[in-house]
């Protein structure tokens, strides 16, 4: 690539929202100091929105709905896209690598669906790729993955990624409040959006832990191959059962090497309090990296906000800008392991299953007779009595009495535990499956819970 020495770099937008009005004014404010530190002037030279209309506080000349044709222009350097979706942008981003100009974009779930794309044409093209902010807003986490990492193998990612989920468990730790509850508190505060289903459902995470894995692991993974479970069954029963037991409760995105494969999945789980992610509460994110030579690593901070969104994104943009001006380019992407990716059913953790059962004599041993069938080994046990259900002693049908049996499982695969599961609904004694939660140890013993992790 030739060098831009003595030319300005000029920046094309698209999307001028939360987070693309802030990088539209850091520019603007910072103006000097960005062009001290990439070595040329870094000039705003077209914005693509909907409705002008709506933005009577940018300069009318640089406003445009044409989002093709800006892109297009011979002489945008960079394009910055804040837009989000699948398409158009798939096909504006496509077109500005294989034109040669870099992207710098915070677009989580194109990047988890058509990623392998974007980086081939960025190859093609010479230009460069960038996303930093697509994962954890202001936090410097991908950048460290590709470049502080790039001489270690990294062993497990795992982390709270989406601030909506993590403010909702937390407030339902906090305050016993339940899951509507607390979302309704989350909507009231702006932590959620009118509509949470991306954040509540898992599917944000979801993104951010492919791109993770992706990462991590040199091997391509996309959203398809992420387990993603949300929260909307957490209960307050829950909650309190893992306060119990020394744990709190996390939406986590994990991803993990084990033996020459990968896994990759997105589910609440209890974690011990002991662990620096049991401490993340509110709307903060955290990673949590574990690699062969460097250790434990953990990066943490504002995972959205506009703001800190744009901190990251002008931090990509100033790295693509210094490459224009001195003819290089930044990292390129890594996919070379191939390595297989996991399904669900294969990946082991532990287990939090919390059964409704007939207190009688017997009932223990059926229980720990299905757990042994389908190979599942059993940590702990606990019984509490919920009372009498049942008869009248005046209509001579027998009362009886009720229980709540929680058992604590080693390590296991989800196909297992699952099926568990399924035969335990069978047994007359069990009135039903109050609920069923993974347990992470996340590299540290789960001494609370009766063993390791």
């Amino acid at each position: 690539m030739v060098g831009n020495e003595g030319r300005a770099i000029n920046v094309a937008l698209l999307g001028c929202g939360v987070v693309g009005s802030q990088v539209v004014r850091l520019l603007t404010e910072q103006a000097d100091e960005l062009a001290a530190r990439v070595g040329a002037p870094v000039h705003l030279v077209g914005i693509a929105v909907r409705r002008p209309q709506r933005h009577a506080d940018v300069p009318a000349d640089l406003l445009t709905t044409d989002a093709a044709g800006l892109v297009a222009r011979d002489d945008v350097d960079i394009v910055v896209e804040l837009v989000g979706g699948i398409e158009p942008v798939r096909g504006l981003l496509l077109t500005a690598l294989k034109n040669g100009k870099s992207v710098v974009s915070a677009n989580k779930a194109l990047l988890a669906e058509d990623g392998a794309a974007l980086a081939a044409a960025a190859d093609e093209s010479g230009a460069d790729l960038y996303y930093e902010a697509s994962v954890a807003g202001a936090i410097p986490l991908l950048r460290p993955i590709q470049q502080s990492l790039a001489g270690d193998r990294i062993r497990r990612v795992a982390g709270i990624v989406n601030g909506t989920t993590n403010f909702i468990l937390s407030a339902m730790a906090t305050s016993g409040a339940n899951y509507t509850e607390a979302l309704e508190e989350a909507g009231r505060l702006g932590y959620a959006e009118a509509d949470p289903t991306a954040d509540v459902d898992g599917y944000d995470a979801a993104s951010k832990a492919a791109i993770l894995a992706s990462l991590a692991f040199h091997t391509r993974v996309t959203a398809d191959d992420v387990y993603r479970e949300g929260i909307r069954d957490v209960s307050a029963a829950d909650i309190a059962a893992a306060k119990a037991l020394g744990c709190t409760v996390k939406l986590l995105a994990i991803c993990e090497q084990v033996d020459g494969a990968v896994t990759a999945r997105v589910h609440p789980a209890m974690i011990p309090r002991s662990h620096p992610l049991a401490s993340v509460s509110g709307a903060y994110n955290a990673v949590f990296i574990e690699a062969a030579a460097a250790g434990q690593l953990m990066f943490y901070g504002q995972g959205a906000g506009g703001p800190e969104t744009a901190s990251a994104v002008l931090g990509d943009l100033v790295a693509a800008a210094r490459n224009r001006v001195i003819g290089g380019r930044g990292p390129r992407d890594s996919a070379h392991a191939h390595l297989p990716v996991l399904s669900m059913g294969e990946t082991r953790t532990r287990y939090h299953v919390a059964l409704d059962v007939t207190d009688r004599a017997g009932v223990l041993a059926q229980v720990a007779g299905v757990f042994a069938d389908h190979d599942v080994s059993i940590a702990t046990v606990r019984q509490e009595g919920r009372g009498q259900n049942g008869g009248d002693a005046d209509d001579g049908v027998p009362n009886t009495r009720d229980a709540t049996l929680v058992i604590v499982t080693h390590s296991a695969t989800d196909a297992a535990l699952a099926s568990t599961v399924e035969a335990l609904t069978g047994l007359d004694a069990v009135r039903g499956v109050a609920g069923v939660l993974r347990v992470e140890g996340l590299g540290r013993p789960v001494t609370e819970l009766g063993g390791a992790s």
